[in-house]
């Protein structure tokens, strides 16, 4: 019989599966007829296996692939590839908008720009109206003040020569269609990726607001820019949303029956801090523990974390070490949380897992979890432990799941 910990990374295993973009893209581009030239932009975590699935779909002229670091999965002719810096948009990624611009310029009525986007697409696909390096600053302000990716987005669009709509008015007049696989809360396409390629309904004074919010004003050049309208119609654009975290609650909720666990999706919307999930999930540990059921209660969606420490960490690990303390000693419960796309933070695990041994454990090596926390550095701690999830990159990005598991389920004859 599987461990706990087993289990936890068998539904992460089979949840991330069911989440893959192949068929996703297939099934949106059944429903188009894509004519004249068509170029493609792929941007985001999931980039190069959704450009993969298109190409083997439509007959694709020219185009581009933009990902993060490690995210590529060899050539795809006739597409060119780049890498570039996430969540922070570095050099790299500036030089491959400017070179997605020129293969999209010129275009005729007739021809179509196929966008593909995925979690992430808003770093890696940027072109700044502000110094690089005042860019860098100003999301790294924002990504520390705990903004949420409405509320940063709303700032980087004003920001950018290719956000919020202004991606697709560069194209006209060629049609723009986007395939947008979705790691946003309530799958707004104006949302995912900073929505290049669709109408932007966020307004000036939104991004105001999360500007004075990070600290980033007074400051005269950048509250001209922010004061700036993003369009609001596109008559050249259509899209489809795909997948998105109910997909990924969906397809964990069938592996925890198969597994013996009688599962309860108790959101697709999970958006507070980390810490406050984490000791949630442990709260009802504490209720449901040790009475004899095997239950799982599943949660998808993003947190978020203030930084004040100086540790290694991501939100997923944060949750997850956030509930050791309120598992100590429950010898049937367990949680964990991770992201879809196989990176949590700027670490090289997708999420952390901690159960009833993991607090004591940081005990006895002479810090507690709650100092580890302090300092944000719960990969460090979850090391330790034998607690971090690690996947590599998935090829897909829709979102987060925490999971916590409670009595582990008995075989029976």
């Amino acid at each position: 019989m599987q461990t706990m910990r087993e289990d936890a990374e068998t539904i992460l295993r089979e949840a991330v599966a069911a989440a893959q973009p192949g068929r996703l893209v297939r099934e949106a581009l059944e429903a188009e007829r894509l004519t004249g030239r068509i170029v493609l932009l792929a941007a985001g975590k999931a980039a190069w296996a959704m450009a993969q699935a298109a190409c083997a779909c439509v007959p694709v002229w020219r185009g581009m692939v933009i990902t993060k670091d490690g995210h590529l999965g060899g050539a795809l002719p006739p597409l060119e590839l780049a890498e570039a810096g996430h969540p922070v948009p570095d050099a790299r990624a500036f030089a491959a908008a400017r070179r997605a611009l020129a293969l999209t310029q010129g275009l005729t009525a007739e021809d179509t720009v196929l966008v593909l986007l995925s979690g992430g697409a808003s770093a890696l696909f940027e072109l700044p109206l502000v110094p690089e390096v005042r860019l860098r600053e100003i999301t790294q302000r924002l990504l520390r003040s705990g903004a949420d990716i409405a509320a940063m987005n709303a700032v980087r669009k004003r920001l950018s020569a290719v956000k919020g709509g202004r991606f697709a008015q560069h194209c006209a007049p060629a049609r723009v269609v986007s395939v947008l696989l979705s790691d946003v809360l309530g799958d707004r396409p104006d949302v995912i990726g900073s929505g290049p390629a669709v109408p932007d309904p966020s307004t000036s004074g939104e991004a105001l607001e999360a500007a004075g919010q990070a600290g980033l004003l007074p400051d005269a050049a950048l509250e001209a820019l922010l004061r700036q309208e993003t369009p609001k119609m596109l008559e050249n654009a259509r899209w489809h949303v795909v997948g998105g975290v109910r997909l990924l609650c969906a397809a964990a909720e069938e592996t925890c029956r198969r597994l013996g666990y009688a599962p309860f999706v108790l959101t697709d919307r999970l958006s507070c801090e980390a810490r406050e999930a984490g000791r949630f999930l442990s709260a009802a540990a504490q209720y449901h523990a040790g009475r004899g059921k095997a239950l799982a209660l599943l949660a998808g969606g993003e947190t978020v974390v203030h930084v004040t420490g100086s540790g290694l960490g991501g939100r997923n690990q944060e949750l997850a070490l956030a509930a050791a303390p309120g598992l100590e000693g429950l010898s049937d419960a367990a949680v964990f949380s991770f992201g879809s796309d196989g990176t949590d933070g700027p670490t090289d695990a997708a999420g952390g897992y901690a159960d009833g041994r993991t607090a004591a454990i940081l005990r006895a090596l002479g810090r507690t979890a709650e100092a580890w926390l302090d300092d944000n550095d719960a990969w460090h701690a979850l090391a330790q432990t034998g607690g971090l999830l690690r996947t590599g990159p998935t090829g897909t990005n829709v979102n987060d799941l925490s999971v916590l598991l409670i009595g582990k389920p008995r075989l029976t004859f």
